[in-house]
């Protein structure tokens, strides 16, 4: 039996929450029919995607590998409802994009992706720099659009900006460490903790307010601007990281599994979004981006 694309939905929600119990909170639907759905996929796919644990669900290295699949699936499938909605590509025109490092690969590769195949006569241009320069360039006409973290967006009088994704920040932990098991985990537990400590965006600047916050000083025993090298570095108990869950990912290159766990507390989200200079006149091929990632979120949010 071919799997449906409900089974990929109640897959990605799983996935996403952790829980067949949020996932079908999240859907609005009962539990036992996220349940059924994902046995149903894993017999169609003769793999495990979950590892069953009494606190929820870990995804697999195959169910992660089946994930990015799954997402493309119903991003497709969103492209193609689209092409016949009336909606028209644009024929020709150019789209300057901006993207802060952190999101790169996270959001825009995705996003970037499913709009050139709806607009391919569009020439995309796009850099990647840090949040301050981006604001630079688009107050000043040479970017129409970035897509960046916006929760320290600076010049807010200018800028027009819309929240497409909102992360929290989540421990990350090499496998079998003490932390991995407590039925809580608060800020102070990790303060004597080594660090690592990725230095893109506001990380570093949240981390270390979060641990001043307590009276504790950050024990950081490694700085990097790769999220790559901080996968490795936690998966092989170099230290742990808390970073926000938009770039968690159980396994690193070097195929080592990555524990993730809540943090009991207030800790500061991650909010990732569009921004364009207020007031000004977007050309059509910066509108049509803007319509296709609202198009995108609104998927997301209907899983």
């Amino acid at each position: 039996m071919a799997f449906t694309i409900r089974q990929l939905q109640f897959f990605i929600a799983v996935a996403e929450q952790g829980t067949v119990s949020g996932a079908a909170q999240n859907l609005s639907i009962s539990q036992s029919s996220v349940t059924e759905a994902i046995k149903e996929l894993e017999s169609d796919l003769g793999v495990e995607l979950f590892e069953r644990h009494p606190r929820g669900l870990n995804i697999t290295h195959k169910g992660h590998q089946f994930l990015r699949h799954a997402t493309k699936i119903l991003a497709d499938v969103s492209d193609a409802r689209r092409s016949f909605s009336g909606e028209q590509a644009a024929t020709g025109g150019r789209l300057q994009l901006g993207v802060t490092s952190l999101v790169a690969g996270y959001v825009l590769s995705d996003l970037l992706s499913r709009y050139r195949r709806a607009y391919p006569g569009v020439e995309v241009s796009a850099i990647e720099d840090n949040g301050d320069y981006l604001e630079h360039l688009l107050i000043g006409g040479k970017l129409d659009i970035a897509v960046m973290v916006t929760s320290n967006l600076r010049d807010r009088t200018a800028l027009q900006s819309e929240i497409l994704e909102v992360s929290a920040y989540r421990l990350w932990l090499p496998l079998g460490h003490p932390l991995a098991g407590a039925d809580i985990i608060g800020i102070g537990d990790i303060a004597s903790e080594p660090l690592i400590m990725l230095t893109v965006d506001e990380i570093e600047e949240n981390t270390g307010k979060l641990l001043t916050a307590i009276g504790a000083r950050p024990h950081v025993a490694f700085r990097t601007r790769s999220v790559e090298a901080v996968r490795s570095l936690v998966a092989t108990g170099a230290g742990v990281a808390l970073l926000p869950d938009l770039v968690y990912r159980p396994w690193s290159l070097e195929g080592d599994r990555i524990e993730s766990r809540d943090i009991s507390g207030s800790l500061p989200v991650v909010q990732v979004g569009m921004v364009w200079r207020r007031g000004s006149g977007l050309p059509q091929a910066a509108r049509d981006f803007i319509g296709l990632a609202q198009s995108q979120r609104m998927v997301r949010q209907r899983l």
